[in-house]
């Protein structure tokens, strides 16, 4: 037996290739799904399942069921991230009427490297087992055990495709596939997938366009969930799933629901500050910048970051010990866990700290989402201008955020700066965040970022 994942975990795989196989007390069908950093797949070639069994860098191994063989040398650059899907067979069942599924990492000896018991499922009759991803150049896994109680049809939309010509669910069960690429593109060989009864039924599947609002809530999908939540009590596990649906409505609007980027939490600790300390506004801050992490970072935390004169790197945030973080770390002057914070100094230069995040970022990154809190009072205008000009050209967006009354200069004229490769940057200021709910701030926090991602892939920035 392979180590014992829990939803939302992750663990490492320092091996060549891997065999993904699933235990089910029903019949049920294994497939697989090759995706980019925007959660979608590229085209029919990225889909695998019994009718096309094969994809670069994957194959479906016939079985009952079939497992999924992945050598991890031959997936393409691009795809980020391999997810295997469990369907039952028969579409009046469902997860919740049999034992828990068990999905099983092995080794292509055989060995078992990690299972992972997926229970929680009740009348989803599909369900993401598993997710490989891409981290830092290595290949880890996640136990996903997200479920689709809309079928196979929510799945597919989730993951950038739309099913058209789908005859009667009634009739046949789970909608059949007959993959092809984009609407303008070749017409790829059909193929198909097998109804409820074991009969071949053709459909028919594109690469969808564009998401628009109402194509999907996130009420017909299963948000992410991470290590830690579990832990949490029932009162702030439920404001956690709250804000974190915010935060997926937003992706979903702006049609970067997937997507995985590294999350950065930067926060101004100059004397400025001294009010948002006092009251708790940055602890606050803290709490609602976690959701937008789990649902974009591939560990779910957030790096962290005080900055005045000088700065200090801190621990990454983590959903379980965050208000344990806030009260070890948030202060504006002292030596707390060893770090000396009156050192930083009590005004305020952004230099050190851009350059610093600046420095970790390299061609051909995942995408960075850098949330930048200050009160304002940028005072080396020209260097922060030209350090702006020349990140434009790194796989991240700078999202600046004003808090307080104060007078924000230069972050006010950041998407009318000119000599930028992209736009990389965007700032709102908010006199009182604890004035706007969950829906406006995940709205504004997030409205730039998406589009940035697709301008940052036209122009090369991101591959």
């Amino acid at each position: 037996m392979g180590t014992a994942l829990v939803k939302g975990q992750n663990g490492p795989l320092a091996v060549a290739t891997v065999v993904v196989s699933v235990r089910v007390a029903a019949a049920a069908d294994v497939s697989g799904l090759l995706v980019t950093e925007s959660g979608r797949v590229r085209s029919d070639a990225d889909f695998v399942f019994f009718n096309q069994p094969s994809a670069p860098g994957v194959e479906l191994r016939a079985g009952t069921p079939a497992s999924l063989v992945v050598s991890f040398a031959d997936v393409p650059g691009d795809i980020t991230q391999i997810r295997a899907v469990i369907t039952l067979d028969d579409p009046t069942a469902n997860f919740g009427h049999s034992a828990p599924p068990i999905a099983v990492v092995g080794d292509a000896a055989g060995n078992a490297l990690y299972e992972y018991v997926i229970d929680g499922l009740g009348a989803e009759s599909v369900v993401i087992a598993l997710e490989l991803y891409r981290r830092s150049g290595e290949w880890k896994v996640r136990a996903v055990g997200q479920g689709y109680a809309g079928g196979f049809a929510a799945l597919v939309i989730d993951h950038g495709v739309s099913v058209d010509d789908e005859p009667s669910a009634a009739a046949i069960g789970p909608p059949a596939l007959d993959v092809q690429s984009a609407p303008d593109a070749t017409r790829a060989p059909a193929v198909s997938s097998r109804a409820g009864n074991g009969a071949v039924v053709p459909s028919r599947i594109v690469s969808a366009p564009p998401m628009h609002p109402g194509a999907a809530t996130p009420a017909a999908l299963d948000v992410r969930t991470v290590p830690g939540e579990a832990k949490l009590s029932f009162e702030k596990r439920g404001q956690l799933d709250m804000r974190k649906r915010e935060v997926a409505k937003v992706l979903i609007t702006k049609n970067a629901f997937g997507v995985r980027a590294r999350v950065v939490l930067v926060i101004d600790k100059t004397g400025s500050m001294v009010r948002q300390y006092r009251q708790q506004v940055v602890h606050r801050v803290v709490q609602r910048m976690i959701p937008v992490a789990t649902q974009l970072d591939a560990d779910g935390t957030l790096e962290a970051y005080l900055y005045a004169l000088s700065f200090a790197k801190l621990p990454d945030i983590t959903v379980e010990h965050s208000e344990q973080w806030a009260q070890t770390f948030l202060h504006l002057s002292g030596t707390h866990a060893g770090i000396d914070y009156n050192a930083m100094g009590g005004r305020n230069d952004e230099l050190p700290i851009m350059r610093d995040i600046i420095s970790s970022l390299r061609s051909g990154d995942p995408p960075t989402l850098v949330l930048f809190f200050t009160d304002g009072g940028f005072a080396k205008k020209r260097e922060i201008a030209a350090l702006m000009r020349e990140a434009s050209r790194l796989p991240a967006f700078w999202q600046f955020v004003g808090l307080g009354k104060a007078n924000y200069g230069l972050l006010r004229s950041l998407d009318e700066m000119s000599d930028r490769l992209v736009d990389n940057a965007g700032f709102f200021a908010l006199d009182d965040i604890d004035t706007v709910d969950d829906a406006q701030l995940y709205g504004r926090l997030l409205s730039e970022f998406p589009d940035w991602l697709r301008a940052a892939k036209a122009a090369g920035v991101l591959h």
